[in-house]
Parts: structure tokens; C-alpha cells; sequence
């Protein structure tokens, strides 16, 4: 029982952590949205929550062929999965690759599911306090 419990717990603080980590994207690109070059950026929430369940989250170590280079990770990823750029329904004449509808329509559904985990999660566990006080 105690396996199970936990592997919902664990399935949904990934979920949490992914949902978050996208807001942070989302509002990174709401933000620059007057930022020339500035180039939208997001994640595939499906194929990175895949990912991270299946262990499928570590980054490459870069190459380090002189002393004086600064360690990092080779592309930029969010727990694994690799940060994709948004394709512009109309490129703007500053190369900025922002559309605040896109943004706004993304950042709302991604606040919404991550309340939506919460409250399943939140649901779950009073659930499990009911069953072993009762």
C-alpha cells in the first residue's frame, strides 16, 4: 500500500516540479516581450514528464579542454528535457519571437493544471488521513 502511495506522491511532485519550472518560462517570455531578439522559449510537458519518470534526465557534462573553462551543461534543459523555441505566427520586425496570446493562453492552462495537481494531491492525502484515523 505504502509503495503505491508513494509512487503517486512521487509521480505528482514531478509533475509539480515540471509545471512550475514551465511557469518560470512562461513568464520569462511575458516579460521580454518588448526585448528585441528575444526569442519565446517553453517545453514539451508530455515528452519531459516521460522523461523524468523513466530516469531519462541527465544532462551531458561539456568538455573542459583548457584549465581556465567554467563548468556547465551542454544546451539548456529543464529537469532533462531540452528547452524548445517558439515557432512566431508572425515574426515581428525586431526578431522578437514573442506572442503575448500564445503566452497568456499557455501561462493560464499551465497555472490551471498545476492547481489542479495540488488539489488532487491535497484530495488524496486527506483521503489517506481519513483511512488510518478512521
Amino acid at each position: 500500500m505504502s509503495n503505491s502511495i508513494d509512487d503517486m506522491y512521487r509521480f505528482h511532485q514531478t509533475a509539480l516540479n515540471l509545471r512550475a519550472a514551465r511557469q518560470e518560462l512562461l513568464a520569462a517570455n511575458i516579460a521580454n516581450a518588448d526585448t528585441p531578439n528575444y526569442k519565446a522559449r517553453d517545453i514539451d510537458f508530455s515528452s519531459a514528464m516521460k522523461g523524468a519518470l523513466q530516469g531519462g534526465g541527465d544532462a551531458l557534462a561539456v568538455a573542459k579542454t583548457a584549465p581556465g573553462h567554467l563548468a556547465g551543461v551542454a544546451g539548456e534543459s529543464v529537469m532533462g528535457a531540452p528547452v524548445l523555441y517558439r515557432k512566431p505566427l508572425q515574426p515581428s520586425a525586431d526578431g522578437n519571437t514573442v506572442d503575448m496570446d500564445v503566452e497568456r493562453a499557455q501561462f493560464a492552462d499551465n497555472a490551471l493544471r498545476y492547481e489542479a495537481s495540488v488539489r488532487f494531491v491535497s484530495d488524496k492525502a486527506k483521503a489517506v488521513l481519513a483511512a488510518l484515523q478512521g
